[in-house]
């Protein structure tokens, strides 16, 4: 993990109140730790520092993380090819990630990708912002993203049939920033960076994956900077009871307050429309991105997702 990231976190388990965390450091380079711990104080938990990996999520049971269907492997090999398919000359593949990168505007200090996978477009933010960070809750993805980024690419196993798989080689473009990113274990639920520590935030395909979607969207809101940040959100709105009781979805439903539409009822907590979020955000831009994932060579999934693009 690199240390530049110490000034802004803080113990996810003690929100809403804000601890900062001290490390122990037992093996640094003179960038990162590579092996340590971070403690807070107040609660007294240690989150683990491994092989550069800051494991920051509020609750780390192996029993959850086995639950978790992105720790497998042709999970990852998905992700893979939906992330860096254009990359690797796939024809296809989508230009998903260009096309929402190019709706941020280069800007000065951090950028957050919440809920980054193996991480597109944190590497993206790289190339426009000083320093990108990504979030995952997925060790899988985060042990992944990171290898990629200290390689600046590799030979990715893509499902090819059944358990058959092929070895195609990613380099990343030669003009790509990777020294300027991290990424961590963490929760978009309980994200562990202090208030406004950051000038842009985005949400790419994951408000439907979380089991409480107006707490990420609050999450999110309170670690963007209160004036100077972009928020750039993008869902399918793919609504599902065994992630989120319908209760709590922003969309989807006949009844409730957010009965509608999700892109809609996003726009308006986003406008203060809707009680939710504070300080609001001005709109900027939407529409819909298409974006695949690829299960084998014979079996892809096209998804559309509707973006907003928002700044304060």
């Amino acid at each position: 993990m690199k240390k530049i990231l110490l000034d802004i976190l803080i113990c996810p388990r003690c929100l809403p109140e804000e601890i900062r965390l001290s490390d122990v450091a037992l093996e640094t380079s003179s960038t990162e730790i590579l092996k340590g711990r971070l403690h807070c104080g107040n609660c007294g938990t240690d989150y683990p520092i491994e092989e550069g990996i800051a494991f920051l999520e509020p609750d780390p049971s192996l029993e959850l993380r086995q639950k978790n269907r992105y720790e497998t492997m042709p999970v990852v090999s998905s992700y893979l090819w939906s992330h860096f398919g254009d990359l690797m000359k796939d024809d296809e593949a989508s230009n998903a990630y260009r096309e929402w990168a190019i709706l941020i505007e280069p800007h000065g200090g951090f950028c957050l990708d919440a809920g980054s996978a193996v991480g597109r477009f944190t590497f993206e933010m790289a190339q426009k912002a000083d320093f990108a960070v990504g979030i995952d809750n997925a060790v899988a993805f985060i042990r992944t993203a990171r290898e990629l980024m200290l390689s600046r690419g590799g030979t990715l196993e893509l499902a090819e049939e059944g358990r058959i798989t092929r070895s195609q080689r990613l380099i990343f473009p030669g003009n790509w920033k990777t020294d300027n990113c991290e990424f961590i274990v963490g929760n978009a639920l309980a994200l562990p960076f202090s208030t406004a520590s950051f000038a842009s935030v985005s949400s790419l395909n994951i408000v439907d994956k979380v089991s409480k979607p107006l707490k990420h969207l609050q999450e999110l809101n309170r670690v963007a900077r209160p004036r100077g940040a972009q928020c750039l959100f993008s869902d399918p709105f793919s609504w599902s009871p065994e992630v989120a009781d319908p209760a709590d979805w922003l969309g989807g439903t006949q009844e409730g307050l957010f009965a509608g539409r999700g892109h809609e009822n996003v726009l308006a907590l986003l406008e203060g429309r809707l009680d939710g979020l504070h300080p609001f955000w001005h709109i900027q831009g939407m529409g819909r991105i298409q974006w695949k994932i690829r299960t084998h060579c014979n079996h892809y999934e096209s998804i559309r997702s509707c973006f907003v693009k928002a700044a304060r």
